[in-house]
């Protein structure tokens, strides 16, 4: 148990429990590993279609209900590690996942691909899980960089990219190969490792964490866990936590493809760019939880939707010129603009430094208003994230058909970022209304003379 030692300055701060840190070293890793295989599709999605002959469409649903999967059980499961401790639910989940995630190299059709992506999908909800083990180990003023840390794994979204960076020949010389007699090369290899990985990261989590875990919500009844979900301030971090890790898992999936249909790189190439996403949206959570102790989580939550609505803003619109129209019915144009390669990569990258940091600040809020029940409301912020994940590609693949404009991607995100800036806004403004109101009316007022 945690204990309370007094500091020099007369200040009392809680000591972190024996074991917290091998806690949260490996709920991390096997979060990135996990990670990883939830959103490798991301990257193998452009051999898988040209293998099989996919539209758009039909490969943005090969991502998304991967990504459905991921979302659906993040509120049970968070509850489950509540009640029994992360450690078991953690491990079962790490061998669960590599069963589909083996059959995979034997998918030869688009149907069983669409079945084993969804079952392999399982693998994202291992998140909600994390975060109620690691807030069970942590005491109040170290769970922001603790969460931080731990959300830190969501930079396995880049391994399989940096994998065909490094061995950029993997694909193709392994193309046609069979190994062990079983397994095919070419993107099947991928999945090949990462079920062997997934149960090595089990037996190793069985092996380094404690025995006698942390169980926050062992012996609460079941409505108690779940009454907090009746607060709209829950609902609100949902829709907050959509636009900044649903969107981020989007991107992750959907970027790769668009570098490479809007700028003609290699796919290796393409793999590192959206990697330029993926780190600075993984690995700035950390900073994001220590901001959030620090400053505040709304602070925090203000910056990063204003970051995010300017870089939305001009990723929507990379190329463009003003059209005057003559009175005798001349038409010239006029301050015509483009955004190359560059520049488009370095606003990606102030976009998932503002995610990183704001994905952090959503879940700062959650201990500090539902402390007993991180479990559950962790799990259904998480599941309406992940939601958002599996919703935008195909919603992205679809405007693009519509409107005819790649850059679409890049609109939609700017409507539910501003969505959730002006709700955040407007709940603040109507809370300082109703806690200070004298205030507020002075505000209002003229000023004299």
């Amino acid at each position: 148990m945690s204990t309370q030692i007094r500091t020099p300055a007369g200040t009392v701060a809680t000591r972190v429990p024996a074991g917290a840190t091998r806690v949260l070293v490996m709920s991390t890793t096997a979060f990135t590993l996990m990670f990883a295989v939830w959103l490798m599709f991301g990257i193998l999605g452009v051999p898988i279609q040209k293998e099989l002959g996919l539209t758009d469409p039909e490969l943005a649903w090969i991502s998304a209900v991967a990504v459905l999967n991921g979302s659906l059980w993040r509120l049970p499961a968070g509850m489950l590690a509540d009640r029994v401790g992360g450690r078991v639910v953690t491990v079962a989940m790490l061998l669960l996942t590599a069963i589909p995630c083996f059959l995979l190299t034997q998918a030869s059709g688009y149907g069983t691909l669409l079945l084993l992506a969804f079952l392999v999908g399982f693998a994202g909800n291992l998140f909600s899980v994390g975060i109620a083990w690691n807030a069970a180990w942590f005491p109040k003023e170290r769970q922001g960089f603790a969460l931080g840390v731990f959300g830190a794994g969501n930079v396995g979204a880049s391994v399989t990219k940096l994998l065909l960076v490094l061995v950029p020949t993997v694909l193709t010389a392994t193309a046609g190969a069979t190994y062990l007699g079983i397994v095919p090369g070419g993107w099947r290899i991928f999945p090949a490792i990462y079920s062997v990985a997934l149960v090595a990261v089990a037996i190793l989590t069985l092996a380094v964490v404690p025995r006698h875990d942390r169980r926050a919500g062992a012996g609460r009844p079941l409505r108690d866990m779940l009454a907090p979900l009746r607060h709209v301030r829950v609902w609100r971090f949902s829709l907050y936590y959509a636009a900044v890790f649903g969107a981020y898992v989007a991107l992750s999936a959907w970027l790769p493809k668009y570098y490479v249909d809007n700028f003609g790189v290699e796919l290796s190439t393409a793999a590192l760019l959206t990697a330029t996403f993926i780190f600075p949206a993984s690995l700035l959570r950390p900073v994001g939880g220590w901001f959030s102790d620090r400053f505040g989580a709304r602070r925090v939550m203000y910056g990063t939707f204003g970051v995010m609505l300017v870089t939305t803003g001009l990723l929507m619109m990379p190329n463009g010129h003003l059209v005057i129209s003559h009175p005798d019915g001349r038409e010239s144009e006029h301050l015509a603009y483009a955004m190359r390669l560059g520049p488009f990569a370095t606003t990606v990258f102030l976009l998932g430094c503002a995610m990183g940091v704001g994905k952090a600040a959503v879940y700062k809020h959650i201990p500090e208003y539902f402390p007993d029940n991180v479990g559950s409301v962790g799990g259904l912020v998480g599941m309406f994230g992940g939601l958002g994940g599996f919703l935008l590609p195909p919603l992205f693949a679809y405007t693009k058909e519509w409107s005819g404009f790649p850059s679409s991607t890049f609109f939609v995100l700017f409507l539910l970022t501003a969505t959730c800036a002006l709700w955040m806004h407007w709940t603040v403004v109507h809370m300082l209304h109703r806690e200070a109101p004298t205030l507020a009316r002075h505000l209002e007022q003229p000023v004299a003379g």
